[in-house]
C-alpha cells in the first residue's frame, strides 16, 4: 500500500476526549498505543472556549487547555502521540492496515476509531469570526453563558427544537429561525416549541449576517425569503443547530454505518462489524455528543481492545 510499514498492538485514530481517554486506558494496560491526532489535534473541543460541564474542573476550563491536559495524561503513561492523518484503510485481513498521510502503512492488531464529528455551519464569514464569542453549535455546552439574555437559534429538526426549548429555560427570549414554512422535527418536539412562551419562531427566514462589535455578537440580520423583507434581531448569542456530520468517510465500504455516516457498534459495546476494530466518541454517537460521553466510550474501546487481544493470545 505504501513504502514505509510499522506494526503496533493498538492504533488510535483521532485525538478528542474519546481518543485520548482510549490512549490513557490502553497505555495503562501496556498495549503501547500509537495515536495519530488527525488534522485538528484535540478535536471539536479546541474550537470551544469555556467548558463548564466536565467533572473535575470546578472553575471551568478552556477547551484547548482541557485537551492539552488529556494529551499530557495519555503521554505520561507511554502513549506515542503523532501528528498525522489516516488516508486509507484495509480491514480485509489481520493485522489491519491503516495508511497515514498517504505514505506510511501501520499494521495494527487493534484499531480504535475516534475521528469525531464536525458541526454543519451556514458558511457565513461572520459565523466563523464570532465562533466561540457568541456563536456556538452546542446549546447544551454554551447555553449557560447566555442566562437571562436574548438569543437566536437556526434549524428546524429535532435537535434544533430540543436546543431551543433548552435555551428557553435559561434565556429571556429565543428567536428560532426556520428556513421553510414548517419544521422537520417530530410533532411532539414542535408542540413543545409552540407551548414555550418565550420562543418566537420566524418561518420562511434565512440568516444573512451575524452582527457584532468586533468582540462579541450583538445581533443577527435575517431575511424573509417570501417577502424579501430584512430585519435585525437584537441577540447576544447565535446557535447553529442544522446537524453534524461524522468524520467517517474513510471507513465507507468497510464498516457498518447509518444513513448519515455514524458508525454502528454492537449493543453496549464499541465493537464494529470487523473484529478488532472499535469505534468511540462522536464518530458513533449521534445522540449525546458530549465530551464526557465521548471519554466514556473511549474507555470502553480500550478495555474491549485489551480483552480482544487477551482472548487471541489464549486462543
Amino acid at each position: 500500500m505504501s513504502q514505509e510499514t510499522e506494526h503496533v498492538h493498538c492504533l488510535i485514530v483521532g485525538s478528542g476526549p474519546a481518543g485520548y481517554t482510549a490512549a490513557i486506558y490502553a497505555a495503562r494496560a501496556d498495549l503501547k498505543p500509537v495515536l495519530y491526532t488527525g488534522i485538528v489535534p484535540g478535536g471539536q473541543l479546541t474550537q470551544t472556549t469555556d467548558v463548564e460541564n466536565f467533572p473535575g474542573y470546578p472553575k471551568g476550563v478552556m477547551g484547548p487547555e482541557m485537551m492539552e491536559d488529556f494529551r499530557q495524561q495519555a503521554e505520561r503513561f507511554g502513549t506515542d502521540i503523532r501528528f498525522g492523518y489516516a488516508t486509507k484503510v484495509d480491514f480485509s485481513k489481520t493485522p489491519h492496515q491503516v495508511v497515514i498521510d498517504e505514505i506510511k502503512t501501520i499494521t495494527a492488531d487493534t484499531v480504535i476509531i475516534a475521528t469525531g464529528a464536525s458541526a454543519k455551519w451556514l458558511g457565513l464569514e461572520s459565523e466563523q469570526k464570532y465562533n466561540g464569542f457568541g456563536v456556538s453549535a452546542c446549546a447544551v455546552c454554551d447555553g449557560f453563558f447566555f442566562k437571562g439574555q436574548d438569543v437566536a437559534i437556526v434549524g428546524a429538526g429535532d435537535t434544533a427544537a430540543e436546543e431551543a426549548t433548552y435555551l428557553a429555560k435559561l434565556c429571556n427570549k429565543v428567536h428560532m429561525i426556520v428556513r421553510k414554512g414548517e419544521f422537520r422535527a417530530s410533532k411532539a418536539m414542535v408542540n413543545r416549541v409552540m407551548n414555550t412562551p418565550n420562543i418566537e419562531v420566524h418561518y420562511h427566514t434565512e440568516t444573512q449576517e451575524i452582527l457584532g462589535n468586533g468582540q462579541t455578537v450583538t445581533g443577527v440580520r435575517v431575511k424573509n425569503n417570501q417577502t424579501g423583507e430584512e430585519k435585525n434581531l437584537d441577540v447576544t448569542g447565535f446557535f447553529v443547530a442544522i446537524g453534524h456530520h461524522p468524520n467517517t468517510e474513510l471507513f465507507k465500504g468497510w464498516l457498518d454505518m447509518d444513513e448519515t455516516g455514524y458508525l454502528i457498534t454492537k449493543p453496549d459495546s464499541t465493537q464494529t462489524n470487523i473484529a478488532g476494530v472499535f469505534a468511540c466518541g462522536d464518530a458513533q454517537d449521534k445522540l449525546w455528543r458530549q465530551a464526557i460521553t465521548a471519554a466514556g466510550t473511549g474507555c470502553m474501546a480500550a478495555l474491549e481492545a485489551e480483552r480482544y487481544l487477551a482472548a487471541k493470545e489464549h486462543a
